[in-house]
């Protein structure tokens, strides 16, 4: 059982038989009553979103969600698909179950699909991904007083900001979590 006193972000419940995971949430304290926690959160099966306040201790259970590593193969019409390295059984994703991550999906990446009640719901992939820059201006010589950003395009089609002096073909470190920008991967990073 979970309490509100253990939520973070991305901690998953079974509300109304449906596996939930909690996307943004805050404890509030009033100076008169209960305490109650705001909660934001994302229905792992449909997507749909839904925002709830909960009184403080009330309890949860714990969804009956099975993770199990796989590879992302390929894209196609037919959505996102992903091979499970020990069986080598393939899975087959739709964008609504994929959501943002379908910005960081390079092939090969390493993922956890998530199952509920045997039927594959989502998967979450790293934290930071490393990924080849396709499309940016060039940068401008002595355009560097400040912190400058220019928009580059990396090879999922994910348009993110960058510092002037990355070009075409640098491999980038990006946090999957906020899509934006870490730094410039090194040689040991890909």
């Amino acid at each position: 059982m979970i309490e509100t006193s253990d939520f973070k972000k991305g901690t998953k419940l079974l509300i109304d038989g449906q596996p939930y995971v909690i996307t943004d949430f805050q404890h509030v304290k009033p100076g008169k009553g209960n305490q109650f926690t705001r909660t934001k959160m994302r229905n792992m099966i449909t997507g749909q979103n839904l925002e709830r306040t909960i009184k403080s201790g009330e309890k949860f259970e714990v969804p009956d969600v099975m993770a199990t590593s796989a590879n992302f193969l390929y894209r196609d019409e037919g959505g996102f698909h992903f091979m499970n390295q020990t069986s080598f059984e393939q899975v087959t994703l739709f964008e609504q179950d994929v959501g943002d991550s379908k910005n960081f999906l390079i092939e090969n990446l390493e993922c956890t699909l998530l199952f509920f009640n045997g039927k594959a719901i989502g998967v979450d992939i790293p934290n930071t991904v490393v990924m080849t820059v396709v499309d940016t201006e060039p940068g401008f010589k002595g355009n560097t007083a400040t912190n400058t950003f220019k928009p580059a395009k990396v090879e999922t089609g994910y348009q993110i900001q960058v510092p002037l002096h990355i070009s075409i073909g640098d491999k980038l470190k990006i946090d999957t979590r906020t899509g934006e920008y870490l730094s410039k991967a090194n040689s040991a990073e890909f």
